[in-house]
């Protein structure tokens, strides 16, 4: 499988084809266990209402099922061929470019505390709507542009937010967004320095959003085929636990969805 835009045919896919990473390396489990043994309701005496109310209060203190959700570390994906390291700080990316307005909000997670990171650098880029990437001479994109990337600084509950588009699709490849989360850097002058690389990833959009906005302008004047995330080979190899969790902002697809979701790291890793 490919990441060329079909804009773009001219540049290959570095490291399309899965690799599988090494065992127990890509993910990881975070198991409750409830300790004690749980004792008949009749060895207790207790009636049945009683016994129902110590039930949902055991419940009630159990953690809830997102924290072990986001303890587990997101699959590595390919980088592509569209990466420029241009890390520059800001939060809209847009650049004037046309298409359904997306707020996209990443938390970022220490896999092994199971808690937020803040102070990391989130990385992302992606295509336009009619599948062109910002910054490539060949197929239509110019040099010297930016449009469509971006970093931001997660917060102090690990989360950073950008105001981007629904991006469009091309030749061989599903709707995606690229990412990669830096840890360690600084900021300087509205750029980020220095750091490593601890993640790097694709997000991806649920297939009935994607059949909505294909139909609205301008992603309708996209003549590429669209391929769909079943049938995209980067996609398979891990791609459903980044699969964006999308809200529409009103009754009106074309005023915005708001994206989110979790990616588990480990801050110390160069993958």
């Amino acid at each position: 499988m490919t990441d060329t835009p079909h804009l773009n045919s001219a540049e290959p896919e570095r490291g399309s084809e899965p690799v599988a990473p090494p065992a127990g390396a890509t993910r990881r489990s975070v198991i409750a266990t409830l300790g004690g043994a749980t004792l008949g309701v009749a060895a207790l005496g207790l009636t049945a209402a009683q016994a129902t109310a110590a039930a949902e209060r055991n419940t009630a203190a159990q953690p809830p099922a997102p924290l072990a959700a986001a303890c587990v570390l997101t699959p590595e994906q390919t980088e592509g061929p569209y990466y420029l390291d241009l890390e520059t700080v800001r939060k809209n990316i847009t650049e004037g470019k046309a298409g359904v307005p997306l707020t996209l909000r990443v938390t970022v997670v220490d896999t092994a505390t199971c808690s937020p990171l803040p102070n990391t650098a989130v990385d992302i880029w992606h295509c336009d709507a009619l599948g062109v990437y910002s910054g490539y001479v060949a197929g239509g994109s110019t040099p010297d542009t930016t449009f469509l990337r971006g970093v931001q600084l997660t917060d102090s509950t690990g989360v950073a937010e950008f105001a981007t588009i629904y991006p469009g699709w091309y030749v061989g490849r599903a709707l995606h967004i690229h990412v990669k989360t830096h840890a360690g850097g600084t900021v300087s002058n509205g750029t980020y320095h220095g750091g490593h690389v601890s993640h790097t990833g694709q997000l991806y959009f649920p297939e009935t959003y994607n059949t909505k906005v294909a139909a609205l302008a301008p992603y309708r004047s996209n003549t590429a085929t669209r391929t769909l995330n079943a049938r995209d080979g980067i996609y398979r190899n891990g791609g459903s636990s980044t699969l964006l969790t999308l809200t529409q902002t009103g009754s009106d697809l074309g005023k915005g969805v708001t994206g989110t979701v979790v990616l588990g790291i480990r801050p110390a890793a160069t993958p």
